[in-house]
């Protein structure tokens, strides 16, 4: 006989999205709304992923066809047509936060996605580093709420347990494997367009593309979905519960803005985003340069630079499976990972360049970078209550995720090519940096619940009030509030 769930909730309860009428339900009926919103969901999420990192790496691939020569870039251009898309993101992180709390997320994502999809196809046209800077300066500010917002998306609709996993397929964009098919095709094309320029053509419409598609389709929140029922919609809300993190609330809550401010989690947690990330920003801008520079043609570098993105997906699922079974396992499962592209940087310094192979294996495992992200993302997810907090924590996350991208490519100095050095050392170092901050604060988390323990007394897991579960409370406030490492 099917367990029956009783949903014994009172009106007190109700938020912006919790429902006006209850239902009792079974865990096969809960087990069903969450297959139905994966398929509804998890597309328009790793499609909305994929395409944005689409527009970050492009310009690898466009510099192999000739956008250097044609738009007159010397010295540093290039590194800076690289790092300026994050100084736009920079500028724009926080207003878009804020908007993000204002309007409908699946819409405000999607209406900007246009934007960053016709920079993109404006892209085609340029003829100087200046055209190229702006044009890249805007587009990171139309994707400053992509991944805060992708981020809330999947804290809205799935809970604790699941959420790692979604982020790490949603975050597996194989992107590479996309962008490296259509340029290799383009490739061996033969027409008066150069082909550096077709390539921003032909990404820039599908990406609108999509965009138009999610405006139209894509659901806001649980209980404006208009595929789930009246029930289904219940169900998806009341699954949430025992998550203690809320939901959504359209108040923008300063308070909690400070909180989040103060609150040292917050602060390692981004610290360790930066540290991770100078390992995206140098591969992703210089990745077809690298693979060239092992002494490989630009028809082969687009097809080396293929597998890059399945080896990302695959670390980044990885990464997920022992927090999936072993409890508290998310920061030690984030922290192993960094240490593979930190050897990678000292063993692709030392192999001569007559060995290929080996520095393309090398090179490869370098994209187990991307491993933590989706644990890593995780944490803040799982471990802040507030909707405002929530969102000023993302902001911070991706603020020094920005700066991480910003700081990378000027790493990596064109005197140096095809070696490197000094980018392959900031990688090494940043790494190490990163394994650290991860440890402290699994640590710090370890030693913060124990706290709470002794004071509130421990919390069986399931028991927590619905008014306290839904109402827009901050963990701080939230006595019964225990973190996950």
């Amino acid at each position: 006989m099917p367990k029956v769930i009783s949903a014994n909730v009172s009106s007190s309860a109700a938020t912006a999205v919790a429902p006006t009428v209850y239902f009792d339900y079974t865990e096969d009926d809960a087990r069903k709304v969450l297959k139905k919103i994966d398929w509804r969901i998890m597309p328009y999420l790793w499609g909305y992923a994929t395409l944005s990192a689409v527009d970050k790496i492009i310009i690898s691939n466009a510099n192999l066809y000739g956008m250097s020569k044609d738009t007159n870039l010397v010295g540093q251009d290039y590194s800076w047509v690289g790092s300026i898309f994050y100084f736009g993101y920079l500028v724009a992180e926080f207003p878009a936060v804020n908007a993000l709390s204002r309007f409908p997320v699946g819409k405000f994502l999607a209406g900007l996605a246009m934007v960053w999809s016709l920079t993109t196809l404006l892209m085609a046209v340029t003829h100087n580093a200046a055209g190229l800077m702006a044009l890249r300066f805007f587009m990171g500010m139309a994707e400053a709420p992509a991944l805060p917002g992708l981020t809330l998306i999947t804290s809205m609709w799935y809970n604790k347990r699941e959420q790692p996993l979604r982020v790490a397929l949603w975050s597996s964009t194989v992107a590479s494997l996309y962008v490296g098919l259509i340029s290799y095709g383009i490739g061996h094309s033969n027409i008066s367009i150069a082909n550096w320029r077709l390539l921003f053509i032909v990404l820039g419409c599908v990406s609108m593309f999509f965009s138009i598609m999610m405006f139209i389709f894509f659901p806001d929140r649980p209980a404006a979905g208009r595929f789930l029922s009246e029930k289904e919609a219940f169900i998806a809300i009341e699954r949430k519960r025992a998550d203690n993190t809320g939901i959504e609330n359209k108040t923008f809550k300063w308070y909690q803005v400070r909180e989040a401010m103060s609150d040292w989690k917050c602060w390692a947690i981004a610290l360790f985003f930066l540290c991770m990330n100078v390992s995206n920003g140098g591969l992703n801008t210089f990745s077809a340069q690298i693979v060239s520079g092992f002494g490989f043609s630009s028809l082969d570098t687009v097809l080396i630079g293929m597998p890059t993105g399945v080896i990302q997906a695959v670390a980044s699922i990885l990464a997920t499976l022992p927090p999936r079974y072993i409890k508290n396992t998310r920061c030690l499962s984030a922290a192993v990972c960094c240490v593979v592209p930190l050897v990678c940087s000292i063993v692709i310094r030392k192999l001569p360049a007559s060995n290929k192979a080996g520095l393309l294996t090398a090179y490869y495992f370098f994209y187990f970078f991307w491993g933590p992200y989706a644990v890593a993302l995780s944490l803040p997810m799982a471990n802040t209550s507030g909707h405002t907090k929530k969102l000023t924590v993302n902001a911070m996350v991706f603020l020094a995720y920005c700066v991480a991208n910003i700081v990378a490519p000027q790493t990596f100095q064109s005197s140096e090519a095809p070696h490197y050095t000094s980018g392959y050392n900031s990688i090494l170092g940043f790494e190490a940096s990163a394994v650290a901050i991860m440890l402290v604060y699994f640590l710090g988390i370890r030693w913060e619940n124990r706290r709470r323990d002794r004071i509130h007394g421990v919390v069986i897991q399931g028991d927590v009030r619905v008014e306290e579960s839904f109402e827009d409370l901050t963990d701080w406030e939230k006595p019964n509030f225990r973190y996950v490492s």
